[in-house]
């Protein structure tokens, strides 16, 4: 499937402010243009770290994102992608680098406190309760509200169609692009600040992964930052306000998703020519 029937969707906001200061992604390497991200809204800051006492899987990483943005974070197997989501997340200790979620330092908080300031994360795997129904995965979504949230649940149903159709049937027999949709649906019923997702198209047909990105771009209209990890690298940087290519565990290319698209050594390199 070709890229370009995403070309002009999703965000047309991809303003990069803040020239100075921490945060800022060099010219080089890449596509010879800088990224500012030091006032982003969520930030990893020159993340350095690995998983207990093992070796460094991340070295000066910096990614981030803004509001309404879709933000991805793509290259080789191996590259540090879903390490460097986890670290943004909580879920690996930092040996050097911080993270910032609206203008405040996160960088010791649990993943746990982190969704109370308004990280809504979905792990590539067991993201779902399976014996559970399809409501019933909603409803364990909004475990941290005190409100009313049946509005925040006929929004999500407005977005998946599907699964208010299925809300009765246990979440286990549906497809896997459909659980993906329970799991996205899960982690807006928390009305988080941030979107983050981990390989949301992994192992699903590609007329799905189009259903499936469609449905990012949705929920990044109403201004929610979206930050992704994926694999279909070609299909997720042409719905990217931003993107960042990852080769060990660093930043090696950044740009806006139609920059990266363009630039030949990115397309020679990651996309297949």
């Amino acid at each position: 499937m070709s890229g370009g029937q995403y070309d002009d969707r999703g965000n047309k906001d991809a303003t990069i402010t803040n020239p100075t200061g921490r945060g800022e992604l060099g010219a080089h390497p890449g596509t010879g243009h800088a990224m500012d991200t030091a006032s982003a809204f969520l930030i990893g800051d020159s993340m350095t770290g690995g998983y207990g006492k093992g070796p460094d899987i991340l070295h000066d990483c910096t990614i981030a994102v803004n509001p309404g943005e879709i933000a991805v974070i793509v290259g080789p197997n191996g590259a540090g992608k879903s390490t460097a989501m986890k670290a943004v997340f909580g879920m690996l200790d930092l040996r050097q680098g911080s993270v910032r979620l609206d203008g405040e330092d996160i960088t010791d908080l649990s993943p746990q406190d982190r969704v109370v300031k308004g990280m809504g994360f979905v792990p590539q795997t067991s993201n779902i309760f399976t014996s559970m129904t399809v409501e019933e995965n909603l409803e364990m979504g909004a475990f941290i509200r005190h409100d009313d949230f049946r509005d925040t649940m006929a929004q999500v149903y407005d977005l998946f169609p599907i699964l208010k159709e299925k809300r009765r049937q246990p979440a286990g027999e549906l497809s896997g692009g459909q659980r993906q949709q329970v799991a996205v649906g899960r982690a807006l019923m928390t009305q988080p600040k941030v979107l983050m997702l981990d390989e949301p198209t992994a192992g699903v047909s590609p007329i799905v992964m189009d259903e499936l990105f469609d449905r990012i771009i949705e929920v990044s209209r109403t201004g929610i930052p979206i930050l992704m990890v994926e694999q279909n690298a070609r299909q997720a940087l042409a719905i990217a306000d931003r993107g960042y290519v990852l080769v060990q565990g660093a930043n090696a290319y950044t740009g806006t998703g139609k920059q990266l698209l363009a630039d030949p050594e990115v397309r020679k390199s990651f996309l297949g020519g």
